[in-house]
């Protein structure tokens, strides 16, 4: 499984950016595709998710802020984000699971992570 990540970089508080990421995979489909933060000395966190039917759901911090989208013919994933706050700063990690024989039964695939700066 193959994931690229584009869209990080500095932006200031009250502005906005969009992530982006790309799977492939040659061995089952993508399922769910979710992005996930992490900041320094903080543990990694879930941001939102996305399931491969549409079914989203959003961390408490970002409700109302961001907003998770996924094409599925194309395996991609996106975060717009608006709004942002410095307490948004982070390095953001595409996930996805993938799916063979039906069911999901591997989510430990992970791009390479793309930096947010949010400045106040």
């Amino acid at each position: 499984v193959q994931l690229v990540e584009s869209g990080g970089g500095l932006v200031q508080a009250g502005g906005s950016l969009r992530l982006s990421c790309a799977a492939s995979t040659t061995a089952g489909r993508v399922g769910s595709m979710a992005w996930y933060r992490q900041a320094p000395g903080k543990q990694r966190e879930l941001v939102a998710v996305i399931a491969d039917g549409g079914a989203f759901r959003y961390a408490d911090a970002v409700k109302g802020r961001f907003t998770i989208a996924r094409d599925s013919a194309r395996s991609t994933v996106s975060l717009q984000m608006n709004s942002l706050r410095s307490e948004d700063s982070a390095v953001y990690y595409c996930n996805v699971a993938i799916i063979r024989f039906g069911r999901p039964v591997d989510y430990d695939n992970w791009g390479q992570g793309t930096q947010v700066t949010v400045s106040s």
